[in-house]
């Protein structure tokens, strides 16, 4: 595959680089294979970070390559062949160098001096404070009252990239050591898996939801739809997750999540009463308003407050995490209710 002249092509040729028998050894003998690929990685590790027209496909570009890296610590139950690569050290230096990058920015849009000084705890009472009943954003407002059915679809669409395998990453953490800390995380998971029943698993719940609209219920069958903000969010929780280092961080971000997540669903739960939709298109709603209630107070009090008496000099870096999934999280948000506002989704 030569010849290519847009980040779409070269995303294609990396979909098709990935899945390549013998990868390694073949890159080594032929480098023209990636030769047009570099090329446009190199450009895309320029143009994504800095003010330029071609910043948001060069971000698309690097996020969807991630993403395409990144999906194969899950197994999806389709052919085994297609996991050939997963140990390939040519895919393992592609993803470390647009981690690399990508990490570096997504620090710069934070406070990090401030936040180390802050006293930890107190910090994240604070913000669970705030983000169990936050203020009405522009895209609260937007759903709440203005997304009609075809909007509302494509949301679905979009948000069952991870719908459909939720909790999966989380999955990655609990191995090691057991103490109150593993157990209550051990507890989450539970609880989203339905306790080891399908009928009652969260995903489950969220395809029968878009069943109900006569959507397709396969994981990413919707992948193309998705916004780069969203894998961003998506390949940060991967990188937290594999990487025990940001073990912290990843706890911080999921208490984020947790406690977030009922005034989020809350939106999408009142939008769905408004078109007067069916039990069966809200009931994902309601479960995780209820679940998620408790869960947000389980990672505030019983694992990111244990951790922060556990590492004290480190704490610091659950705020850290908790703020990058707030700010990552509003910005794939505002990026979703743009395409809704701008789309002709049927």
């Amino acid at each position: 595959m030569v010849g290519i002249c847009s980040y779409e092509q070269a995303d294609q040729q990396f979909a098709w680089l990935i899945n390549l028998q013998n990868l390694d050894p073949r890159v080594k003998r032929e480098p023209i294979l990636i030769r047009e690929f570099e090329k446009f990685l190199s450009l895309a590790l320029t143009e994504a970070y800095t003010e330029n027209s071609q910043a948001e496909r060069a971000n698309w570009f690097l996020q969807r390559s991630l993403y395409r890296i990144n999906r194969l610590k899950l197994f999806w139950y389709d052919s085994l062949e297609l996991y050939t690569n997963e140990r390939s050290t040519y895919i393992e230096e592609i993803r470390d160098r647009i981690e690399s990058v990508w990490q570096e920015w997504e620090l710069t849009q934070l406070d990090i001096q401030k936040i180390q000084q802050l006293d930890v705890k107190q910090a994240l009472q604070e913000r669970a404070d705030i983000d169990l009943n936050p203020p009405i954003s522009e895209s609260k407002r937007y759903l709440r009252d203005g997304i009609d059915l075809e909007g509302y679809k494509l949301l679905l669409a979009i948000a069952s990239l991870d719908g459909l395998v939720e909790a999966s990453r989380l999955s990655r953490i609990l191995g090691g050591a057991s103490n109150e800390i593993q157990a209550t995380l051990m507890r989450v998971l539970l609880e989203e898996y339905g306790n080891g029943r399908l009928s009652r698993k969260h995903s489950t719940f969220f395809a029968q939801m878009m069943a109900e609209f006569g959507l397709r219920t396969e994981p990413e069958a919707y992948l193309d739809l998705v916004p780069w903000q969203v894998l961003a969010s998506i390949n940060h929780n991967f990188l937290l997750t594999e990487r025990k280092r940001h073990f912290l961080r990843y706890n911080g971000g999921l208490t984020y999540f947790e406690i977030a997540g009922p005034a989020i669903y809350t939106d999408y739960l009142e939008a769905a009463k408004r078109m007067r939709l069916s039990d069966a298109a809200m009931s994902y709603w309601e479960l995780h308003i209820r679940e998620d209630e408790r869960h947000g107070q389980w990672m505030l009090t019983d694992v990111a407050f244990l951790l922060a008496d556990m590492y004290p000099n480190d704490a610091w870096e659950l705020v850290l995490g908790y703020d990058q999934e707030k700010l990552m999280g509003d910005r794939a948000a505002a990026a979703v209710m743009t395409l809704i506002q701008n789309s002709n989704f049927k």
